[in-house]
């Protein structure tokens, strides 16, 4: 078995003082450490000394390294794909569209009008909201204008019946959209 190299951090003996180079960033000037202050492009060519992460009091200008930070390496942040895929747009730049063609045309020929309804004169529009997922079913199947509790269930019954949907696209992705169709309900 290969044991694993673990680099060790050198510890350094000879040290080369060093003046700190700065990154520039933009802060107030009351927040400002006088040790933080930027050097100027005139004091960094004039001085004798290395350009390094820190300010160093060295012991041995001639033969020492200068001090370097150790960098650690951010890892990466994490894919940001279990929210995405779970988030359900309202707007999308591709809307999902029924396989086929017209949605009204599929439920005028699946629609069960209901007894009672009909028996009674009911009639009316019924507008159901509901989810179109990244694989094309049909969720969260819901009445968001009722006529009467039987067109409303009726409705309800047959939205969650339709045949899978192409899905909406967000960037060429296949998301979660939300979508709302009227279903009409009219007596001959």
């Amino acid at each position: 078995t290969e044991t694993p190299k673990v680099e060790q951090v050198q510890k350094v003996e000879k040290v080369k003082s060093s003046i700190a180079f700065t990154p520039p960033v933009i802060k107030k000037d009351s927040e400002v450490k006088p040790e933080e202050e930027m050097k100027t492009q005139d004091e960094l060519k004039e001085t004798k000394t290395a350009i390094g992460a820190f300010d160093v009091k060295g012991n041995d200008d001639a033969g020492g390294t200068v001090l370097k930070a150790v960098e650690e390496i951010a890892a990466p942040e994490p894919p940001k794909h279990e929210e995405e895929q779970n988030k359900i747009f309202e707007v999308v730049e591709q809307q999902p569209q029924f396989p086929g063609g017209s949605v009204n045309g599929w439920l005028a020929d699946h629609i069960k009008y209901p007894v009672v309804a009909a028996e009674n004169g009911i009639s009316g529009r019924v507008v159901v909201q509901f989810v179109v997922e990244r694989d094309g079913s049909v969720s969260q199947v819901r009445v968001v204008r009722g006529v009467d509790p039987s067109l409303d269930k009726e409705a309800q019954r047959v939205i969650s019946s339709m045949p899978k949907w192409i899905p909406g696209k967000q960037n060429g992705q296949a998301v979660r959209s939300r979508f709302t169709v009227p279903v009409t309900f009219r007596l001959q």
